[in-house]
């Protein structure tokens, strides 16, 4: 059986890697956090808490791969894809759970090396599929960040639906839309 970092680390749109999911995302920018939070906890449905994230960033033929370190949880490694563009966009992407973080880090800096680190801290809020991300991004400021997440019985159009009612619920601006990643904001 192949590897499953390196199906993860070498796959293209064209052979996704096994185990791929897929959800619908949309990131903004967003002045005021504490205003988000109680538009957060009016429509969502579960608050997840708060937590600590740093994401080591690799470098990845397609895509991207990244270590997310949780303070206090489990880290994974994240492999995703998707089309850079401001809107509602399809991600497909695959997770994994990793026991050992620093072993698996350095390993990937040797064989690819790291591109960029992320430090943030994240509230996650829940609405039904939608997880709804507040986030304090070290460097760059506060943002805002919705996953649809397609399970079996969602497709793309219920996804979008979702992630446009809750952009129209927070009231975000064109002008406050993201594309990218937050790696590649540290690069502007």
């Amino acid at each position: 059986m192949s590897d499953p970092i390196l199906i993860m680390a070498h796959s293209s749109r064209k052979n996704p890697p096994l185990g791929r999911n897929r959800n619908v995302e949309l990131k903004a920018r967003v002045a005021d956090l504490d205003l988000a939070r109680r538009i957060a906890q009016q429509v969502s449905t579960e608050c997840l808490g708060c937590e600590r994230q740093i994401d080591t960033y690799f470098r990845c033929r397609d895509g991207r791969l990244k270590l997310r370190e949780i303070d206090g949880a489990s880290a994974h490694l994240i492999w995703y894809q998707r089309s850079d563009r401001i809107d509602e966009k399809l991600s497909d992407y695959c997770i994994m759970a990793i026991e050992q973080p620093e072993e698996i880090r350095r390993a990937l800096d040797a064989a690819t090396g790291i591109t960029k680190v992320v430090d943030k801290t994240r509230e996650i809020f829940l609405y039904e599929n939608v997880r709804i991300h507040l986030d304090d991004v070290h460097r760059l400021g506060t943002f805002l960040e919705f996953e649809a997440v397609l399970g079996p019985n969602d497709n793309r159009q219920s996804g979008e639906a979702k992630v446009k009612y809750l952009r129209m619920e927070f009231n975000i601006a064109p002008a406050d839309l993201l594309a990218n990643s937050y790696c590649d904001l540290l690069d502007a």
